[in-house]
Formats: structure tokens, C-alpha cells, sequence
């Protein structure tokens, strides 16, 4: 039975999951979706800011609902939906419009962020800026507030989102009355660093990721493009320094881990062989999911149904607080 406070996350469709989204943060609110009642949505309207390409975000929108579902998302729990599927997302953007300062959106890191490098570029400060990017804190605040949320599971870089809508909330309560709920940041002590084929943390960016459902022998292709120093199989070799044993241990039991750990330290393994487990326990563990992977994104129209399913469970929650909101600015 889930608990009664509601979590609620939100994933931008801008590319195709691959171990580093999963270890750093899929697989946390999967494991979420087991015990709360969780509201998650495909963040398309997000993702207008950094794709162009309507196919390519329409394909990613159907790769992230696949792997969440064939990963173990818990359907009961969870009203799952794409965003732009709620119409009242796009009302409480403009009502929250008219209680947000304007200084508040000068303060968020990514306007910011883009302010800094047009002035290292000597260009005007906002070039390249556009209202969807400046007013981003009040969709994101729209996300979380429209749906009652509870709690909001961040990484450290993300927590200003979750403080911006408890601002935000706060300054229409204090204009029109106690109306929205402030919800409670969840940040994560791991920074969800898992490292890439490089050593760098896994990102699309560096080109040095394993795709999460890539077939057998592409995953091993892959697995044993992972770079190493030059020590001999012979001799010992630090566990903690290798990428094949950090993300083994993501995989692995504890027993599995340790057995691992052991052979690394004692020495008479070659990197060869260590990349050879590190493939077999990931082709094995994700063969079943993969698989359902595989059949759902042959069966697209399943994965529709499932999200305007949860759409209708969001939608529902999204129009009681629309028309509280509603009443109390308009009349």
C-alpha cells in the first residue's frame, strides 16, 4: 500500500536513457513508486528549450516510458503521463506568471548560467535567451504545485527548483489566502555520479555512455571500449579506481561485489576478463528488461494508453486545484 504523501518527479525526453540515467536517477524513483502514491510525468514542455526536433522529442517521450515501465514502475502507484498532456499545466503557468517578481526569475541558474557565458562571449547578456528558458522556474513550480506534491526528489543542482516554488507558492498564499501546498525538497546524498567509458561521468555529451537497453553485443562492444590503466593482469589493482568495478558494484550483490573486490585487490586478473564480468552481469540482469523494452516500443499504442491513463489520474488532481486557483484570483 503506498504512503499518502505524494512524490513527484519530472523527466525531460532529450535523449535515450542509457546506465548513467538508471543508476543516477531512474532507478530511485522506481523504488519510490513502490511504497508512495507518485506523480511522474515526461517533461516535454521542458524540453522545448534544448531539442527543435518534434520527432526526435515525440521518440525520446516513448524510450523513457518504456524503460520506466519495463524497469519495474509501479502503474498502481503512479499516474504517469506525458506533461503537456494537462491542460492545466499551461493555466497555472499563467496565473503563477502574475505572482512571481521578476527578480526572482533574474536569480535562477540557468538564466544566470547563460548570462555569465554571453558576457565571457562579449555579447549582449541575453542572447540566445528566450521566454521559455527565463520562465522556466514557473513551469517547473506549475509542475509542482498543480498536483498537491509532498515531496520533490532533487539532486543538490536541482534543489533551487523545489525552493523557487515554495517561494512562489508562498507569495500568492500571502496574496489570495492559504491555497497551495509548499512541497519539501528530497536531495540526494549521492551525487549520482556513475562514471562513463572515459572515467568522465557518463554523458551523451562526452560520448561515453552504455545505452540501457543496447543488445548483447553492442553492450559488450561497449563494455570493453572502457578505458584502464596499463597494469598487468598480474599485478594488484585498485577496485575504487576502476570504472568496470564502480559500476560492477551497481549490478552486482554484495556478495558478487565482494568477490570482485577481492580479485582486483589479490591480482592474476586482467582487465580483459574483469570487462567479460562486468558484461555478463549486466547482460543478465537486464535481458528481461530489455526485453519488454524491446516489446513495448514495438507496441507503441500500449505505451499511449498507459500515459493517457495517467494522465486522466493527474488530470483529475490538476482540475480541483486549477479551480480553487481560479476562483481566488478571478472571483
Amino acid at each position: 500500500m503506498a504512503e499518502d504523501k505524494i512524490v513527484l518527479t519530472g523527466i525531460q525526453p532529450t535523449g535515450s536513457p542509457h546506465i548513467g540515467n538508471y543508476l543516477g536517477a531512474l532507478k530511485t524513483l522506481i523504488e519510490m513508486s513502490q511504497n508512495h502514491k507518485t506523480i511522474m510525468f515526461i517533461a516535454d514542455l521542458h524540453a522545448l528549450n534544448a531539442e527543435k526536433d518534434a520527432k526526435k522529442i515525440k521518440q525520446h517521450t516513448y524510450e523513457i516510458a518504456a524503460s520506466m515501465i519495463a524497469m519495474g514502475l509501479n502503474l498502481e502507484n503512479t499516474a504517469f503521463f506525458r506533461q503537456s498532456d494537462i491542460d492545466e499545466i499551461y493555466k497555472m503557468s499563467e496565473f503563477l506568471m502574475n505572482v512571481t517578481p521578476k527578480g526572482l526569475m533574474n536569480r535562477a541558474h540557468s538564466y544566470k548560467a547563460r548570462v555569465e557565458k554571453n558576457v565571457e562571449a562579449g555579447e549582449d547578456v541575453d542572447a540566445g535567451v528566450n521566454m521559455g528558458l527565463y520562465t522556466y522556474p514557473v513551469l517547473m513550480a506549475a509542475d509542482i504545485l498543480l498536483y498537491n506534491s509532498d515531496i520533490v526528489p532533487v539532486g543538490k543542482d536541482q534543489k533551487q527548483h523545489v525552493e523557487f516554488a515554495r517561494d512562489i507558492a508562498g507569495y500568492f498564499n500571502n496574496t489570495y489566502g492559504n491555497t497551495l501546498k509548499l512541497p519539501e525538497p528530497v536531495i540526494s546524498e549521492d551525487s549520482g555520479y556513475v562514471p562513463g567509458l572515459d572515467g568522465r561521468k557518463m554523458s551523451k555529451s562526452y560520448d561515453n555512455t552504455i545505452p540501457l537497453f543496447a543488445p548483447s553485443n553492442e553492450l559488450k562492444k561497449r563494455i570493453m571500449r572502457i578505458i584502464t590503466d596499463s597494469k598487468t593482469p598480474e599485478e594488484p589493482k585498485n577496485p575504487d579506481e576502476s570504472t568496470i568495478f564502480q559500476i560492477y558494484k551497481c549490478f552486482a550483490t554484495d556478495a558478487e561485489t565482494a568477490a570482485l573486490r577481492k580479485q582486483f585487490l589479490d591480482g592474476g586478473m586482467g582487465y580483459g576478463t574483469a570487462k567479460t564480468i562486468l558484461f555478463e552481469k549486466i547482460d543478465s540482469v537486464l535481458s528481461e528488461p530489455r526485453a519488454e523494452y524491446e516489446r513495448l516500443m514495438a507496441n507503441k499504442s500500449e505505451i499511449d494508453a498507459i500515459l493517457a491513463d495517467g494522465a486522466k489520474k493527474a488530470g483529475f488532481i490538476a482540475s480541483k486545484t486549477i479551480a480553487k486557483v481560479k476562483k481566488k484570483m478571478l472571483g
